[in-house]
């Protein structure tokens, strides 16, 4: 008699599933803070700014809140209101912000179970060999369910990069509210400045006018040449093609005016009489408070964080992945038979995928997305940068635009009264014709220039306003 030996089989995928779990954790446990995204500092903008700016401040004066009612037009003031509700370059960003936030939805439904189900209905001939046939129909209802269960928290990285971009694009939209309303205050500023103009101009003319006809009348006394007629003539048609170079101003700047406010560029005139005083000087704070005001540079280093999020979650992609799957269904050809519980049939499956190799998918992945980190920390530097220039640029152009302005505005007296005197001694035979005339020449200019300097003067405040992020 041969007696047969039972053995009891080796449980060995037992083992091999709990070798490679104590593997993994203490992989995971030596490489933990590799998977985290670093933290960063907005303070450093890859070169030591100071505790101050280099222009002295004098001014107590924190920024307005509504910096545009510093400027006391109350037209202005409405004119911004309605470019803000009308301008569709805002509206595109308004939109995108909108974009933004569904995308982190879409990136962050992986976290969550994916449930599906299908019905169909079929027409089946059966023949038999009797060469008959039988036709019915069949009803069929699936579902399926697939789950990843975010163990590591890859996918939630993935979804925090997408918040954070919202967030970004956010500040994008802060941006460019400050800047459309920069853009309508500078558009105004210059509108005012060409219709004076025209009225300095149109001015010029009538007094070149008076000019022309008293020379006129001396050459027809003889007491003058021809010369002189002809050259006040041509003074005089010089100055209307300033005046018609002024008018064209105007429209241009109207039209470009009535695109920023939402309108058709019918060139319509826009009531603007003056140019509003200059307020008062405002303290520009500390360089440091600059990094957390403006949208611009808060908008580059949130998307810092969102790269940093996205280059986590793609390290992740190393690590094994669980997934729940679960399908199911049922077949009949009564459909009543169709929504009976006892008739479904169902099977759930556990899973786990651990990449070994994937001919440099993950890690291209990784690398692309620590390069993308370290453009935007690049970038983020280069905004920070570029945003204490325009701060210092501003601060410095303000000294120097006003003593220019102080400049010009004596030399408008003084042409004003060499004017006069030239007019005088012409009519008294003691100067000639050419200097009569360039004394005109010279208060056109000297007025021009003045009203160009008040203009910049209060674009330059503007300008300040918007390097400091300050609100509208």
């Amino acid at each position: 008699m041969v007696s047969k030996i039972h053995s009891i089989p080796f449980p060995f995928n037992t083992v091999l599933r709990i070798a490679i779990s104590l593997i993994l954790a203490i992989v995971l446990m030596s490489m933990g803070g590799c998977f985290a995204p670093p933290l960063r500092d907005s303070q450093n903008v890859g070169a030591k700014f100071p505790d101050e700016w280099g222009e002295k401040q004098t001014s107590n004066q924190s920024i307005p809140e509504q910096w545009a009612a510093t400027f006391e037009d109350s037209q202005l003031r409405e004119l911004i209101q309605v470019a803000l509700a009308n301008n569709y370059e805002l509206k595109a960003a308004a939109a995108r912000i909108n974009s933004a936030i569904a995308q982190a939805r879409i990136d962050g439904s992986g976290r969550w179970p994916q449930i599906s189900f299908t019905a169909d209905h079929q027409q089946v001939q059966i023949r038999d060999a009797g060469f008959g046939s039988s036709r019915f129909g069949v009803f069929e209802g699936v579902f399926g369910v697939s789950w990843e269960i975010d163990v590591w928290g890859r996918i939630r990285d993935f979804h925090k990069a997408a918040m954070t971009e919202a967030d970004a694009t956010q500040f994008d939209y802060y941006g460019a509210r400050l800047s459309l309303a920069a853009r309508v205050t500078q558009s105004y500023f210059e509108l005012v400045e060409a219709k004076l103009l025209a009225l300095v101009v149109e001015q010029s003319i009538k007094d070149r006018t008076i000019i022309a006809e008293l020379v006129r009348g001396r050459f027809q006394k003889g007491l003058v040449r021809g010369l002189d007629l002809r050259l006040a003539l041509t003074d005089l048609a010089t100055a209307e093609a300033e005046l018609k170079d002024a008018l064209n101003r105007i429209q241009i700047v109207t039209r470009r005016l009535e695109i920023l406010l939402g309108r058709y560029p019918a060139g319509n005139e826009v009531s603007a009489a003056r140019l509003p005083p200059l307020p008062n000087v405002i303290a520009a704070g500390l360089p440091s408070e600059l990094l957390e005001r403006r949208p611009d540079v808060v908008a580059a280093f949130t998307r810092l964080k969102a790269a940093d999020f996205r280059t986590a979650s793609a390290k992740k992609l190393r690590l094994p992945r669980i997934t729940l799957t679960a399908s199911g269904g049922t077949r009949s050809t009564d459909l009543t038979d169709l929504i009976d519980p006892r008739s479904v049939a169902w099977n759930v499956f556990a899973g786990l995928m651990q990449p070994i190799l994937t001919g440099g998918r993950i890690e291209g992945e990784i690398f692309r997305n620590q390069a993308r980190a370290e453009e935007a920390l690049n970038f983020y530097k280069n905004t920070a940068l570029n945003a204490f220039r325009e701060v210092e640029q501003a601060l410095a152009a303000e000294e120097w635009l006003r003593q220019q302005e102080m400049a010009l505005k004596e030399a408008v007296e003084q042409t004003q009264s060499s004017q006069k005197l030239a007019v005088y001694s012409y009519r008294n035979g003691r100067i000639e014709i050419l200097t009569l005339l360039d004394s005109y020449r010279s208060m056109l200019r000297a007025q021009t220039a003045h009203l160009s300097i008040t203009r910049q003067l209060l674009s330059n405040r503007v300008n300040l306003y918007l390097a400091l992020g300050g609100s509208v």
